[in-house]
């Protein structure tokens, strides 16, 4: 480890020395190490090669917002692209290898890009790949396909080892952030007695307080990170986590965590990642600042480092990232390095500081210390291949002053630090622009609104732009009794503690080096570093009418590496601004869009792997239909019983049997898996009349109504019973297969056309068991059972009404799918199975029998009910099933009317449905075309119609259809001839759809 310093390395344990591999080779590193430091300790500068001209990198940060140090990590299952070499900490025997060059990091032919740079400058793809038009298919597509993606993909035969779950958690308030602001919210919350959950992306508690020195009540703060910290962990209502990562914040408190269990032990037992689904009252954003770089010809080489980043592998893990560094800053923070450096026993060789007055009290240190420090200079150019070999200085206004050669093999660079704001950004908090500071920073009077039109989220010290100590500190006490006091706790008085650090001069806005320089030194001033983007390619973007910040992100490919612009956008808007001559507030900023940093495929997934990669969903009867004969049929996710098998029976003869016994006695369906969504609140009858072709907002409280959705184009999507609870309350039952579906539909309407009604929607389908009581029978088992009055003056068809059944507390809706006399009970699911034995016990006395779901598509048909999938395959509206009564004329608008107005949704030749007779009583085929006269462009017969539905009805003898036809409804009495696949022509009379009981008096009764 030929750069490992003697001393410092306040997170390595030098007792522990580790095994590793980099690309075959084997080194040497210490327990603490993090990849990235245990390389510079070996003295390997260069990691990587970049994505479009294959140029070398070297490390260039220290943590998350790392560009270039992306390895691939793992052998065979294990193995995994992409992996930040800053933020992988060192484990025994770990083997990483290079990437995104070949055939090998030293010698790489695809470097020859870096030569054609001039022919391929941003944008340049748009233009190339037009013309000539047969080459895309031919020659660019294939080129594009084998060198985009960076690293190499997992082998897809190989299944990953490791296991990974999803945890779900409810707390009063969730602190991001495990440095000195975040502890101090904290802490400053759970004294108010609220639950607090505090996660660290990182190992270590205190974030870069402890590098970056100063004191707290006159102690060093790093000991007073470690007396919060001990504080914390005794507290009962504190949960804190590190190795977990803030992803994402969203609506209504819900925010991920990400949390790398057994990265650094891939031994240990146990899953690999965690993903923390979490909601919580307030959110509390301790995210800390990034610094930026600098832009100057040569600032890609590898040695050239952000300045706190080699401040971070002295002081943390004893490492010196050169022997002779330059440090160029626009700021104070970066003589810190300088100092750190020199009293590490690195040869500072110079600090170029911009300002033409150079800094304050740093500076005064630094140069008694014997730096040399040259205010008003810049770097002009680094020279050097796979790392630093001397910098060219100038002026940094550009004007006179003799260029200067220093020999060094390292450049600390700063260009001030930003907010980490993207976690406030996530859900709608808007950022204001500090002048002073040159950074974007949340406005506290714009925060992320939640449901009750309150902020939900509150910034913490560096992550508001309070970037010194005693600042920090006071911002963060401040912010951690608000979220308390706004979480509904009272925040406990007391002392701030104070902090005190060498106070700093202004910094000032430098973005390029030197201010005016000629246009060679500008094609070499890179901005993303990972995508190879140069001050030249905005300037050109600008020039060629990209003004957007966003289109020139995408002309440029600017922040959309792996990093998402964490070090390059800043940079990006204030050379975009200046070349437009405009103001940066004016140019904006992009989007920020979780998660932070990418999340392991893994985590997303969880526990969906193998046979639980789809659960089969069942209801809390499902063991009772197993062991009673169920003979199963797939829908959506569930497991429905298609029949009742009995020693000996067919399924025919099954189906046939349960079919004449709900007629004539008394069935029972588990209807469990219908959706049950419950729409609530003040603006919730508006929210149904736009997403129900019908009014529900008159829905009177303990009616039902039958309503059907249609998408935004017009077509049927789903169906389902209605139910009033209460003033703002409704109950919408779906179709099997669709509660997802539409839960997701009515949601993303909510969040994107209708987000200031004040709704919500919860999916309740698991919550409760339903069984459909029907036929003759019914009243009388449930009379039997005892507790609620059911007659048909306590509640009369299309009512519900809550009350007992026997032992069980139970909603009852009167409606029926089958035209019998129909009850469906719902009762918690938890009491589903006991109910059901209630029902089977009582109902021996009745000729009780269970009935699958062919029997209900059967009783459905008799009475000419449509089913969503049968009689809809998503070209069909609602007009064409006969169900214009359904749809509301009184209503201005709801989803699909427009569209049903179109002229194709109102040609008069549109098919229409009718029930199907077969003239010798057999079954039509499922599917089957009706045929026409004559011939279509094909040479084949014109269709006239389909069947939808058709089944043998034993209670008529015969067989029964539904389908959709040409005119249907006006040629009553017609025969149609449909061609079955074995040559077989079936031929079917035209007929009402309901030939079953069709006044309705048996539901009736």
């Amino acid at each position: 480890m030929s750069t490992r310093l003697p001393s410092h390395g306040r997170l390595i344990d030098r007792s522990a020395q580790v095994t590793f591999t980099f690309n075959g080779a084997t080194m040497r590193g210490y327990a603490g190490d993090t990849l990235a430091s245990a390389l510079l300790a070996n003295d390997r500068m260069m990691v990587g090669r970049s994505f479009k001209y294959h140029r070398p990198r070297g490390v260039v940060a220290s943590g998350a917002e790392e560009p270039n140090a992306l390895v691939g990590l793992g052998q065979g299952n294990r193995f995994e692209p992409n992996q930040r070499a800053t933020t992988t900490e060192l484990f025994d025997g770990l083997t990483a290898v290079s990437q995104n060059h070949w055939p090998s990091l030293d010698f790489d032919i695809g470097a020859v890009n870096t030569a054609l740079a001039r022919f391929l400058p941003a944008g340049f793809y748009y233009k190339m790949f037009i013309h000539p038009q047969p080459f895309w298919k031919h020659v660019y597509e294939p080129f594009i396909r084998k060198s985009a993606g960076l690293g190499r993909a997992p082998d897809s035969e190989a299944r990953d080892a490791d296991t990974y779950e999803h945890f779900h958690v409810q707390t009063d308030i969730l602190v991001i952030g495990g440095g000195v602001a975040g502890l101090l919210a904290a802490r400053n919350a759970a004294l108010s007695g609220a639950r607090v959950l505090l996660i660290e992306q990182t190992a270590h508690w205190g974030g870069r307080a402890p590098v970056d020195g100063g004191t707290v009540d006159g102690a060093p703060v790093d000991k007073f990170v470690e007396q919060i910290v001990s504080e914390l962990e005794t507290m009962a209502n504190v949960t804190m986590r590190l190795r977990c990562m803030g992803a994402g914040v969203y609506d209504h408190g819900y925010a991920l965590g990400y949390e790398r269990l057994t990265d650094h032990d891939p031994d240990a037992p146990g899953p690999r990642h965690r993903l923390w689904r979490i909601r919580a009252r307030r959110i509390v954003t301790a995210t800390g600042a990034i610094e930026r770089p600098l832009s100057f010809a040569g600032n890609d080489v590898p040695g050239v480092m952000l300045a706190g980043a080699m401040r971070d592998y002295v002081v943390n893990w004893g490492v010196a990232p050169g022997r002779r560094v330059v440090v160029a800053t626009n700021n104070d923070d970066a003589y810190r390095t300088a100092i750190t450096l020199k009293q590490a026993g690195v040869d500072v060789v110079r600090v170029l500081d911009a300002r033409a007055a150079g800094g304050g009290a740093l500076m005064e240190e630094a140069r008694s210390l014997g730096i040399r420090v040259d205010p008003g200079r810049a770097i002009a150019k680094v020279s050097g291949g796979k790392r630093v070999k001397k910098v060219a200085i100038c002026n940094q206004d550009g004007i006179g002053g003799a260029r200067e050669d220093l020999s060094c093999d390292a450049v600390a660079m700063s260009g001030g630090w930003s907010p980490v704001v993207h976690l406030w950004s996530h859900c709608g908090g808007k950022l204001a622009w500090d002048e002073d500071r040159a950074h974007f920073r949340p406005d506290p009077d714009r925060p992320p609104l939640g449901a009750d039109g309150r902020g939900f989220v509150v910034t913490a010290g560096a992550a508001s732009g309070a970037l010194a100590l005693d600042a920090v500190l006071d911002d963060a006490a401040a912010a951690g009794k608000a979220a308390a006091k706004a979480a509904g706790h009272s925040p406990r008085r007391g002392k701030t503690p104070r902090g005190e650090t060498t106070p700093e001069a202004a910094m000032e806005p430098v973005w390029l080096m030197p201010a005016r320089a000629d246009t060679p030194l500008r094609m070499k001033s890179w901005l993303d570093f990972q995508n190879d983007v140069k001050v030249s390619d905005v300037q050109l973007a600008a020039r060629e009418g990209y003004e957007s910040v966003e289109h020139t992100k995408r002309y440029t490919t600017l922040g959309m590496a792996t990093d998402q612009g964490k070090l390059s956008n800043i940079n990006g808007l204030a050379i975009l601004a200046d070349a437009l001559e405009a103001e940066i507030p004016k140019v904006g900023t992009t989007t920020f869009r979780p998660p932070y940093t990418p999340i392991s495929m893994g985590a997303i997934a969880g526990e969906a792997r193998g046979e639980v990669f789809q659960p089969i969903r069942r209801t809390p009867m499902h063991d009772w239909h197993e062991r009673n004969g169920a003979d199963w049929e797939p829908v959506g996710h569930w497991r429905r019983p298609f029949t009742y098998l009995r020693p000996g029976e067919t399924v025919h003869d099954a189906v046939n049997r349960e079919v004449k016994n709900t007629r004539e006695n008394l069935g029972l369906l588990d209807a469990s898996t219908l959706g049950k969504l419950v729409v609530k609140g003040p603006d919730a009858g508006r929210f149904l009349d736009m997403m129900y072709t019908n009014m529900m907002s008159t829905l009177k409280v303990g009616k039902c109504r039958y309503g059907l959705m249609c998408s935004e184009n017009g077509f049927l999507i789903d169906d389902g019973v209605v139910a009033r609870i209460d003033e703002d309350t409704w109950l919408c039952h779906t179709t099997t297969g669709g509660a997802e579906h539409i839960h997701a539909h009515m949601e993303e309407w909510l969040q994107t056309e209708w987000w200031d009604w004040k709704v919500h929607v919860a999916n309740l389908t698991e919550q409760y068991a339903q069984v459909a009581v029907v036929g003759p029978n019914a009243r009388k088992v449930l009379e039997t059972l005892g507790g609620m009055d059911l007659s048909k003056e306590a509640l009369a068809f299309m009512e519900w009404k809550d009350g007992r059944i026997g032992e069980f507390d139970a909603r009852v809706y009167r409606i029926s799918f089958s035209g019998e006399l129909s009850y469906e009970i719902a009762v918690p699911a938890s009491k589903g199975q006991a109910f059901w034995d209630a029902l089977i016990e009582a109902g021996r006395a009745f000729g009780v029998m269970p009935y699958g779901t062919e029997c209900l598509h059967i009783l459905r048909a008799e009475k000419g009910f449509i089913m969503i999938g049968d009689e809809t395959d998503g070209t069909v509206i609602p007009q064409d099933l006969g169900l214009s009564w359904a749809i509301s004329k009184k209503k201005e608008d709801f989803l699909g009317k427009r569209a049903q107005q179109r002229s194709h949704m109102t040609d008069p030749n549109r098919w229409k449905l009718v029930g199907l007779e077969t003239v010798d009583g057999s079954v039509l085929p499922d599917g089957a075309y009706a045929v026409g006269e004559g011939v279509n462009a094909n040479g084949q017969r014109n269709t006239v119609g389909r069947v939808t539905s058709t089944y043998h009805s034993a209670n008529l003898g015969r067989g029964i259809a539904m389908g959709l036809v040409l005119n249907g409804p006006d040629r009553m009495g017609e025969v149609l001839e449909f061609p079955g696949t074995d040559g077989t022509v079936f031929k079917a009379k035209i007929v009402d759809p309901v030939v079953y009981d069709k006044d309705g008096e048996k539901q009736n009764v």
